[in-house]
């Protein structure tokens, strides 16, 4: 299988994945708390134009990092697969208290299990080494800045309004284990 093949079954995979997590695995109003206050289009749409923009830029000017090295796109794959992986394992830990929108369930718990012992919000570290893994695989600056800064944003503000919600539903229980652990990055942030 070559790599260009590979690249393409994981990004449209992934593609695919995204749309029944978004449509199969959201909370309706009427089965939780909904508070997303317009995130998950937000994100839709910040996703699809960054994705656009890297696109774009990829194939209409020439590669700039590395000096185009083709090792670059084995790289993004590898460094897709780690993100696919993390965003999967985060989203199948929590089980039925994942959800696509920002909601909170009336049976729901604080999960501290796997990753979440030190990352609050790993799906979303998943989704970021997603983009950078599209960045690199463009081989452009351009490229990997235009995916992953606005997705970035993106990101930081849905994970406000996500700790929003859980702080005002969970209170001293999430303050506290807020203090245990770092919003993406296990040390650092």
């Amino acid at each position: 299988m070559s790599a260009s093949l590979l690249w393409e079954i994981l990004f449209y995979g992934w593609c695919f994945s995204e749309v029944y997590i978004a449509l199969g695995m959201r909370t309706r109003n009427s089965g939780g708390n909904t508070r997303d206050r317009g995130t998950q289009l937000l994100l839709w749409i910040v996703i699809f134009f960054s994705i656009f923009a890297c696109e774009w830029i990829s194939g209409s000017h020439a590669p700039t990092m590395f000096g185009g090295a083709h090792w670059l796109k084995t790289c993004g794959i590898v460094v897709f697969i780690i993100g696919l992986a993390i965003r999967w394992i985060a989203i199948l830990s929590l089980g039925k208290s994942f959800s696509a929108n920002v909601a909170i369930q009336p049976s729901q718990t604080i999960y501290r299990g796997g990753m979440y012992r030190w990352i609050r919000h790993p799906s979303y570290l998943g989704m970021l080494i997603i983009f950078l893994a599209i960045g690199i695989h463009s081989r452009n600056w351009l490229g990997l800045f235009v995916v992953l800064i606005p997705t970035t944003l993106a990101l930081l503000y849905r994970i406000h309004v996500e700790e929003i919600a859980l702080n005002s539903a969970f209170g001293e229980t999430y303050a506290s284990y807020s203090k245990t652990t770092r919003r993406l990055l296990p040390f650092l942030y």
